[in-house]
């Protein structure tokens, strides 16, 4: 039995190893070794930064420059890629593989790519059409380093050309006739999902074409889904498609207006669908009919907004606000860039007692 008196070392005490003191000279020591470093970094950014231009390629015939039809231009530096890059895209005919025309123009083949091209999803036509006229593409699938596969499942969905089930059964039909596709598992096999259902429009994107490229506007379904089929590590946000008139160079649909002369103090421009976000704002523009625009619009007759019609309302307005339907993204978020309206997204409804508490104030100071 120990003493009632006895205390365990403390094998962490201060006292149990000598350690020097830091005195003056360890100070001053220290200092000299801060400045002399940030001196020596100084003197060899200013020897590069004097050497010769054409021994960095920043001069312009190191630069490899793409022409556009409208008189722009891109250049690409040699740094980092060298001036060429190495890249070839082979995109699928719809001719070669059963069922690629289904999926592009429905099961009776009626539904046309100029259809399908106008609205939020066209961008799964643009992309199409770009890849065909890109200075990259191959025509050989053997020296292909990724390939595209074309299909315009959302407009197809939405026109009564194929249904979810017919969707399903023509992605595996035509899959299980790529053998570049089973060659890579899919890796390399680039999909265009326009809109915010994502891969989900496919329903068995899990099992066949999980490991592939997914180019969509949105990444996060797991407000309606079990998994969301974005992956960080391998697709892309893109956004969704604005109005041509809007985004090409010259004149366009709607020239932004000054702010002094904007009527409204905000607006929102789209349907309520039953969203309670969306009829908060319908509500609200009632009691501030001066200050915020919501009209009760509908998908078609009369309470439909036409293309110019929209957008001379959108920048009539210096806040655009953009609360979330369906899904979480809105094109409406993209389309205020090109009238300069300060965007305000609003997402879930539910945790968003405070900010319509801040809109209505804001409403009644301004």
């Amino acid at each position: 039995m120990g003493s009632p008196n006895f205390k365990p070392t403390r094998i962490f005490s201060p006292h149990h190893h000598n350690s020097p003191p830091c005195t003056r000279t360890h100070q001053i020591g220290a200092l000299l070794l801060v400045a002399s470093t940030f001196f020596l970094v100084r003197l060899f950014d200013h020897s590069f930064s004097t050497c010769p231009p054409s021994s960095l390629n920043h001069d312009h015939t190191s630069q490899n420059f793409v022409h556009f039809s409208d008189g722009g231009s891109l250049s690409w530096p040699q740094i980092g890629y060298g001036s060429h890059l190495s890249l070839k895209i082979y995109v699928y005919e719809e001719d070669e593989i059963d069922g690629l025309k289904e999926l592009l123009r429905g099961r009776e083949g009626k539904i046309s790519a100029d259809a399908c091209v106008k609205g939020q999803w066209g961008t799964q036509v643009k992309i199409h059409r770009l890849l065909l006229q890109s200075r990259f593409r191959t025509r050989k699938k053997e020296e292909a380093n990724l390939f595209f596969v074309p299909a315009y499942v959302k407009c197809v969905r939405m026109m009564g050309g194929l249904n979810d089930k017919e969707i399903n059964s023509t992605y595996v039909k035509a899959l299980s006739q790529m053998p570049y596709f089973r060659r890579s598992g899919g890796r390399d096999h680039i999909f265009v999902f326009p809109s915010g259902a994502g891969a989900h429009l496919f329903r068995s994107w899990a099992t066949y074409i999980n490991r592939s490229i997914i180019l969509t506007p949105e990444g996060d379904r797991t407000d309606k889904k079990d998994t969301s089929s974005f992956n960080t590590w391998k697709d892309i946000i893109i956004p969704g498609n604005v109005e041509d008139g809007m985004t090409k160079r010259g004149a366009v649909t709607a020239q932004p207006l000054p702010l002094s002369k904007r009527k409204y103090l905000a607006n929102y421009l789209g349907r309520a669908q039953g969203k309670a976000g969306r009829l908060k704002l319908i509500e609200l523009a009632k009691q501030y009919p001066d200050k915020l625009e919501c009209p009760e619009l509908k998908f078609s007759g009369p309470e439909k907004l036409g293309r110019m019609e929209y957008f001379h309302h959108l920048r009539n307005a210096k806040f655009c606000v953009a609360p979330r339907g369906e899904s979480s993204w809105t094109l409406r978020f993209y389309e205020s860039f090109f009238v300069v309206c300060l965007s305000l997204s609003l997402s879930h409804t539910h945790t968003q007692t405070h900010t319509w508490r801040s809109i209505k104030v804001i409403l009644c100071i301004c």
